[in-house]
């Protein structure tokens, strides 16, 4: 029946990989599944017959789908069902478009789908790898214009030496977690974050990662020479050549004026006037050729700002290759949040506040993946005010996902652990303005607001990003590219990290790859350009996280108790917990390890309910004084309530310095009273003092 299944096996990084095809989805143009140890990938990829009419762009669609079947989960949606797909899966998808999309032939117009379905996941071999594969093995296979293969590999690094697709638990100690895709000749994209990685050590792992990427397309040609579909043939959208020369002629000086500036507002203002010239001329002669002529008038902005950078290493902005725009950074701009910063850069301008909360505040995530929750979340917002347009907001898209990511991966290298510093972290980049750089505008902001809240982080981050133009064997680079240089452009190379070394990399790319000689050139760069905005702006504006947290944030005291005492301390139905909570005003978090968690606007109550858990935990011991409250009153004494659930008598003969006659003339029920443990009876009865107590306290306010 499946006359055409074939199944090709290789081996991948020291693991058998395999691919089977002719079996399934017969009717996409192209499907394969992947076998990664157990892990498994169906990919199919799909192309429309025709092109779609009225756009300027390649429509490419990549969906990279989490089942939660792949690893035995059933949802917990109330439909039961998967719903929108995860910030994970998101950034996969992504990752995905950016390797691929630069590879499909610039002036084709037909809708192409590449849908990767997880249908099963072994912890030691990552999904996304196997997707990757899949992706570059159907469209080889395919009949799609596809000017692959390509290969992808993951890069570690364990006990400071490179290793290619690490297993679970080398990831588990691994420094960094890199994603190199590359062709037979060139690297056409790298995802990476790190701990602080020096470039050098970054750089040798790309080239390993490459080595193998290269083994891998060697043996997708085989495959693809054997039982590959011949290409189809589509319509170009190619821009008309004369009519290109035509407006060329006719508009270029005026274009040249417009561009020669470094305010983009201006920019804009210029143009506007020699596109309607332009409109009003050709649209006569060409009168069905009115999105030909706005793709001409792009092209011949790109024409003049790559022959500018090429031909005269000239700027838009009149900048050097290696100089970086006017830069500012400010910290508590708003009141009442816990920490905020401002990141400006020319015309690009981010603002970041950052919240605490207790532990508990984390993001509970529901994936196919071993991570259950996140404490550090980093979110990024790009509104439509921020470019001077004018469209409703529609909630966070592909793109501010996927910056918003990146912006989290550079930090949480520094973020304290939950030992040190028991909190969690939700940050929002708000883009107030953006001329190129947004992402890591809101890596520099990040830092200063965490900076702001007084948060202890490791070391201050910043982000910068390196360009490249191209034209034949030449090639030249720039630093901190706008916006015109990334839409014109062949690279926008993303760098964030500290002093020490690199914490993330994301690299966009519309050429068919890099070599490592400009990645080499990229990462200096990017190093200088980071070491200046670290110590001469961001360190300028806030040497050194602020002593004390704001007076708005919660304050957290972390303690550990034995597992055996976490049922007592939370009582049953929750009794004891909630009693504390409710008393002391504050919010406890108890793992199943024995961490606890106290949070409060108010130390003092922290601290008492910290007394109040240790207490229950650790049982009373005679000689410690306690803060306890009156419960009942008797004729010989009063109860003395020390914790939930922890109860003792301060007999009438201690409840003061001199003979009392009855309880109530010294206290009452309700009353906060300082108490001694005096003795504790073989029945586990707890006598307490009144006197004795403040005697202790007394003595220790004199000394």
């Amino acid at each position: 029946m499946f006359e055409n299944f074939r199944v090709f096996e290789t081996d991948y990084a020291g693991s058998k990989i395999s691919f089977e095809t002719g079996k399934m989805a017969g009717l996409a143009n192209g499907s394969v599944l992947v076998r990664y140890g157990e892990t498994t990938v169906m990919v199919n990829v799909t192309a429309s017959a025709k092109p779609r009419d009225g756009i300027d762009f390649f429509p490419l669609s990549v969906d990279y789908e989490e089942k939660l079947y792949a690893v035995g989960k059933i949802p917990g949606s109330f439909l039961k069902r998967e719903g929108r797909p995860s910030e994970k899966a998101v950034l996969t998808s992504r990752v995905i478009d950016r390797q691929i999309r630069p590879l499909f032939p610039k002036d084709m117009r037909n809708d192409v789908s590449v849908v990767v379905t997880v249908l099963s996941v072994d912890p030691d071999y990552l999904p996304e790898i196997a997707g990757m594969l899949g992706t570059s093995f159907a469209l080889s296979i395919s009949d799609i214009p596809f000017n692959g293969p390509i290969a992808s590999v993951s890069m570690g690094l364990v006990d400071g030496e490179p290793v290619i697709n690490p297993k679970a638990q080398e990831r588990k100690r691994s420094q960094m977690t890199v994603t190199v895709s590359g062709t037979a000749e060139k690297i056409v994209m790298i995802e990476a974050g790190a701990n602080e990685v020096p470039e050098d050590v970054m750089l040798r792992a790309i080239a390993m990662g490459h080595e193998e990427d290269k083994k891998m397309v060697a043996f997708f040609q085989k495959v693809a020479d054997e039982i590959g579909k011949p290409k189809f043939t589509f319509q170009s959208k190619e821009v008309d050549s004369d009519l290109f020369e035509a407006v060329k002629e006719f508009a270029i000086e005026d274009i040249k004026a417009a561009l020669d500036t470094d305010d983009k507002n201006v920019r804009e203002a210029r143009l506007a006037p020699v596109v309607e010239a332009v409109h009003q001329k050709f649209d006569t002669e060409e009168p069905d050729n009115r999105a030909m002529l706005d793709e001409c008038i792009y092209k011949l902005q790109k024409f003049v700002v790559r022959r500018w950078l090429l031909d005269e290493g000239k700027r838009v902005d009149g900048r050097q290759l290696d100089e970086i725009r006017p830069l500012a950074a400010e910290v508590g701009l708003i009141p009442r949040v816990h920490g905020s910063g401002m990141f400006t850069r020319g015309q690009t301008q981010v603002m970041t506040i950052a919240t605490l909360g207790p532990v508990s505040d984390a993001q509970i995530l529901d994936g196919i993946d071993d991570e259950e929750s996140k404490r550090y979340m980093h979110q990024y917002n790009f509104p439509s005010y921020s470019v001077g347009e004018t469209r409703p907001s529609r909630g966070p898209g592909r793109r501010e996902i996927g910056h918003g990511a990146l912006a989290e991966r550079a930090l949480l290298p520094v973020i304290p652990p939950v030992e040190e510093f028991p909190y969690a972290f939700r940050l929002v980049s708000e883009v107030l303005s953006s001329n190129g750089s947004t992402s890591q505008g809101s890596i520099c902001g990040s830092t200063l607001a965490l900076m702001d809240a007084g948060v202890p982080i490791k070391a201050p981050v910043a982000g910068i990003s390196c360009g490249l133009i191209t034209e034949g064997e030449r090639w030249m680079t720039m630093v901190d590219i706008q916006g015109l240089e990334d839409f014109f452009g062949d690279m926008d190379f993303k760098v964030g990290g500290t002093h020490k070394g690199i914490t993330a990399i994301q690299v966009d790319i519309k050429v068919d790859g890099l070599t490592l000689d400009i990645i080499k050139e990229a990462f200096e760069k990017t190093r200088k350009a980071r070491l200046y905005i670290l110590d001469e702006i961001m360190l300028k504006a806030i040497p050194a996280p602020r002593e004390e947290l704001s007076k708005y944030a919660p304050k957290m005291i972390s303690l550990t108790i034995p597992v055996d005492k976490i049922r007592e301390v939370i009582g049953s139905g929750g009794k004891v917990i909630q009693k504390i909570c409710a008393e002391c005003d504050v919010k406890i978090d108890i793992e199943e390890d024995g961490s606890v968690f106290v949070s409060a606007i108010d130390t003092a109550n922290a601290k008492r309910a910290v007394q109040m858990i240790e207490t229950i935990a650790k049982d009373p011991e005679v000689g410690a004084i306690y803060k306890g409250k009156v419960t009942r009153l008797m004729n010989f004494g009063a109860f003395v309530e020390i914790a939930p659930g922890k109860e003792g008598l301060v007999h009438i003969s201690k409840l003061d310095f001199h003979r009392v006659e009855k309880v109530e003339d010294v206290v009452k029920p309700g009353d906060e009273i300082f108490v001694k443990v005096t003795e504790i009876d073989q029945q586990g009865r707890i006598n307490l003092s009144r006197r004795d107590a403040m005697a202790d306290l007394e003595a220790k306010k004199k000394a």
